[in-house]
């Protein structure tokens, strides 16, 4: 990136609304990175909240990049929609999909064992599923929702299908730039402390999904481990933001990114090797970025140890 784009680039992200926003990647598009390219050989590519929104639109970019796509979700009918979906944008996809509740780790478990058994390799996992729930409630192992949906059972999903996984694989966990606001400096992951927020459970959450990304790469770092990073896609019109957020989605709605924008970063890294350079780095169009704003804040190191064993324990 020449000077000038670094400068542009780096204002977009400082100034928030623009970096995020639709206008955030119609400048970043003219200086970023090359599109990636076809994949040589069909691969398999696991996604998590394949039924809409993120999820989907990454099953759309990548299978016309010719990846198989294994769409993984709560209801049947509806990945059934969405793989229909994919077919209609996209000739010959090849399309699966995978019941299961990414929160259950019972239903995680039946997930592996079925991956495990049809497939011989995976070449990337891809963690979009999410929620924010309006109230505090918990799942099926007694988990806050929140913490089940975006950290533990995607940590278990990792480690199950690790034997699927090889060096040139990579697992990317979708988090958000609203986990900025909120380093990791409590130990309370299952929010039973003070007042619930599903937009703090959500951001928090959010947060520790960048961690364990870290964690996770630093963890699985020999040449026949898989590369483990994080990314955030800015503000697109999906149901987590239209549907969870009504009041934001209509004063921002005019500049909100498509879907597909705000997967862009997500199919990047799942077929370019760029990702591979940079093992626990958090991405946003097409760039490492900072995980903390202002860069003096930091996460609190017992916080993190907390959480690693929290993750792994589950």
């Amino acid at each position: 990136m020449n000077p000038l784009a670094t400068v542009v680039d780096r204002a977009l992200d400082l100034a928030v609304v623009p970096g995020y926003s639709a206008i955030g990647c119609a400048v970043r598009r003219r200086f970023w990175p090359a599109d990636p390219a076809p994949f040589a050989d069909p691969v398999d590519i696991v996604i998590t909240g394949g039924s809409s929104g993120l999820g989907a639109a990454t099953a759309i970019g990548l299978a016309r990049l010719g990846a198989r796509v294994h769409l993984v979700g709560r209801s049947l009918d509806r990945l059934a929609s969405s793989a229909d979906n994919v077919r209609q944008q996209v000739a010959d996809a090849e399309v699966a999909v995978h019941e299961c509740d990414v929160s259950d780790l019972d239903s995680v478990t039946e997930l592996v064992t079925a991956l495990t058994t049809q497939l011989t390799r995976v070449h990337a996992l891809i963690h979009c599923a999410g929620v924010m729930p309006p109230e505090r409630s918990e799942s099926a192992q007694r988990h806050e929702l929140a913490l089940a949906t975006h950290v533990l059972g995607p940590v278990a999903l990792t480690q199950g299908l690790r034997p699927l996984l090889d060096g040139h694989s990579r697992v990317i966990f979708v988090s958000s730039g609203g986990m900025y606001p909120v380093p990791l400096r409590f130990t309370d992951f299952e929010y039973v402390d003070g007042t619930y927020s599903g937009l703090t459970a959500y951001a928090r959450t959010k947060r520790m999904q960048v961690v364990i990304a870290e964690q996770l790469a630093e963890a699985m770092s020999g040449p026949d481990d898989p590369t483990v990073c994080s990314m955030h896609p800015g503000w697109a019109d999906t149901p987590g933001i239209t549907d969870s957020i009504p009041g934001f989605g209509r004063v921002m709605g005019p500049i909100l990114r498509t879907p597909a924008e705000g997967a862009d970063t997500i199919v990047w890294l799942a077929a370019s090797d760029a990702a591979l350079a940079t093992p626990g780095a958090f991405w946003h169009d097409r760039q490492v970025r900072p995980t903390h704003y202002p860069p003096w804040r930091k996460d609190d190191s017992a916080a993190r140890d907390a959480l690693w064993k929290l993750a792994l324990g589950s």
